[in-house]
C-alpha cells in the first residue's frame, strides 16, 4: 500500500508555491495525497516566519500531533521552511520536539524525497538546512491547487533588509531565475490549460535576470505567450517601481490592471526607521503615476502598526496616507518582534494596548474605503476568470475580475475555467455579488 501524505502550509504564495512543487515531487515518487490529515502516515508542515502568529500556529500544530505520533510510531512528521532557518527553532525542536522525523529548510527543497526515503530505510531522523541558496534547481515537478491559474517563482530572496523582517535571513539573498527559464515554464502552463499566471518573488520588481532582462521587460516577454490571459505579480517594492514598469500596465493587454505596493506606514520617519528606502510623499508620487497611467487600477497594500517608536503623530501620517490612496485592500498587521533582526533590540516599544486601539482605527477606514470602492462597481459589466466554488457557499461559483475583486455568482459547474460576463448586482466590503450575463 502507498503511503499517503499530507501538507500543512502557514504564510506567504511563496510558501504556497513550494507546498505544490513538494507534492509534485512527492507523487512523481509514488505517494499519494490524502486529503485529510487524518489519513496521512507522512505528516508534513511548512511554516512561516514573517509574523509571530505564525510561530504560535506551528508549535500549537505540531504539539496538537504528539499524541498521534505516540498512538503510531510509523507515522512520519517533517516540517520545513522559513522557521527552519532560524538556529533557535532548531534547537526548540530538538529539546521539545525529539519525535520530528525530518526537517529541512528554504533553500534545499529539491532534497526533500531523498531525506524522505532514509527515513523510511534508515528510521534515522533527517536535519538537513542550508545557511543560504545554492544555484536554482530548475524543472521541478509541480501539483498544482488550481486548474487555471499557476504560481510562478520568477526570483528568491531579499536584498533589502527592513529592520522588522526576518525574510533576507530565513530566504537568503536575491537570486533570478533565468528569463527563457520562466518563458519555458509559462508555456508549458498555458498548454496544461492555465490562463492567469502570478508572478512571485519576495520583491519581485527587483528581478535582474541574463543579458540586463528587468522585470518590466519579463512582462513584455510573458505578454507574447498565446494563449495566456492574465499576468499578476506580488510583491512588488516601492523603491524599484520603474516608470519603465508603470508603462508596462498600459502597453501589456494580458498585465491586470492591479498592483499590491506594500507601503508599511504613512510617516516618513518610520518609514526611515524601517529602513524602507522611500518617503511619504515619494510614494503618494508613484501613486498618482501610476493611477494617471492606468485611472481604473486597483490598489492593495500591506500595512504595519505599531512598529516601535510609532507616535499618535506618525500614525495619523498612516490614515492620511490611506485617505489620499484609497486603497482597494489593505492587509494590516500588528508589529511584532521577530528574533535576529535590528527592530528587536529597539527601546521604545508600543505598548500593546495601543497598537489594537490604532489597529481598530485603521481597518475601520480600511473598511469603508474598500465598500465605498465596491459599490461604485453595481450595474457594472466584469469579465470573470471563474476559479471555483465560492468559499461561502457550494452553491455558488467564484472568481476575479482583472482587478482582483472577487465575485460571487449563481452559476454551472462548466464555466470553471472560463472568463465570462458578470453583471455586478452588489458591492460588499471584501467581495462583489453578481449575475451572469447571458
Amino acid at each position: 500500500m502507498n503511503r499517503k501524505f499530507h501538507i500543512t502550509t502557514f504564510g506567504c504564495q511563496m510558501n504556497e508555491h513550494d507546498s505544490e512543487v513538494m507534492a509534485g515531487m512527492l507523487l512523481e515518487k509514488g505517494f499519494e495525497a490524502a486529503g485529510d490529515r487524518k489519513e496521512a502516515d507522512i505528516l508534513i508542515i511548512n511554516t512561516c516566519s514573517v509574523r509571530d502568529n505564525a510561530d504560535k500556529r506551528f508549535f500549537g500544530t505540531l504539539g496538537a500531533l504528539k499524541k498521534r505520533k505516540k498512538d503510531n510510531p510509523d507515522l512520519i512528521m517533517c516540517v520545513c521552511g522559513c522557521m527552519m532557518q532560524q538556529q533557535h527553532v532548531i534547537d526548540t525542536l530538538k529539546q521539545k520536539y525529539p519525535w520530528v522525523d525530518v526537517v529541512f529548510g528554504t533553500h534545499n527543497i529539491h532534497q526533500f524525497p531523498a531525506l524522505l526515503e532514509n527515513v523510511i530505510n534508515e528510521r534515522k531522523k533527517q536535519i538537513s538546512v542550508w545557511p543560504d541558496g545554492g544555484e536554482i534547481v530548475e524543472g521541478l515537478p509541480v501539483k498544482r491547487l488550481h486548474d487555471n491559474k499557476a504560481l510562478v517563482n520568477i526570483m528568491f530572496g531579499c536584498n533589502n533588509f527592513c529592520t522588522y523582517c526576518i525574510v533576507p535571513y530565513t530566504r537568503g539573498r536575491e537570486r533570478s531565475r533565468h528569463p527563457e527559464d520562466i518563458l519555458k515554464e509559462v508555456r508549458g502552463l498555458v498548454a496544461d490549460g492555465v490562463k492567469e499566471i502570478m508572478l512571485l518573488g519576495q520583491n519581485v520588481n527587483s528581478y535582474k535576470g541574463a543579458e540586463g532582462v528587468d522585470f518590466a521587460d519579463l512582462i513584455y516577454m510573458l505578454n507574447e505567450v498565446e494563449g495566456l490571459e492574465r499576468i499578476r505579480f506580488m510583491t512588488s517594492h516601492p523603491k524599484d517601481l520603474s516608470d519603465k514598469l508603470i508603462q508596462a500596465f498600459v502597453d501589456c493587454d494580458k498585465l491586470c490592471k492591479n498592483i499590491h505596493l506594500p507601503v508599511q506606514s504613512g510617516s516618513s520617519r518610520i518609514l526611515k526607521e524601517m529602513n524602507r528606502k522611500y518617503t511619504k510623499e515619494q510614494y503618494l508620487e508613484l501613486v498618482r503615476k501610476l493611477k494617471e497611467a492606468v485611472p481604473h487600477i486597483t490598489m492593495s497594500t500591506d500595512i504595519i502598526v505599531g512598529f516601535p517608536g510609532e507616535t499618535e503623530e506618525d500614525f495619523e501620517e498612516t490614515l492620511d496616507l490611506v485617505r489620499q490612496v484609497r486603497y482597494d485592500s489593505a492587509f494590516t498587521f500588528l508589529y511584532s518582534i521577530r528574533k535576529g533582526t535590528p527592530a528587536e533590540k529597539y527601546e521604545n516599544q508600543v505598548p500593546e494596548e495601543v497598537k489594537h486601539e490604532r489597529f481598530n482605527r485603521l481597518v475601520d477606514l480600511v473598511n469603508t474605503i474598500s465598500a465605498e470602492k465596491n459599490a461604485l462597481y453595481k450595474g457594472t459589466v466584469q469579465k470573470v476568470l471563474v476559479e471555483g466554488s465560492s468559499a461561502r457557499n457550494s452553491k455558488t461559483l467564484a472568481g476575479r475580475t482583472d482587478g482582483f475583486k472577487l465575485v460571487n455568482f449563481h452559476g454551472c459547474r462548466e464555466m470553471i475555467g472560463r472568463t465570462i460576463d458578470v453583471e455586478i448586482t452588489e458591492g460588499k466590503t471584501f467581495s462583489l455579488e453578481g449575475k451572469v450575463v447571458e
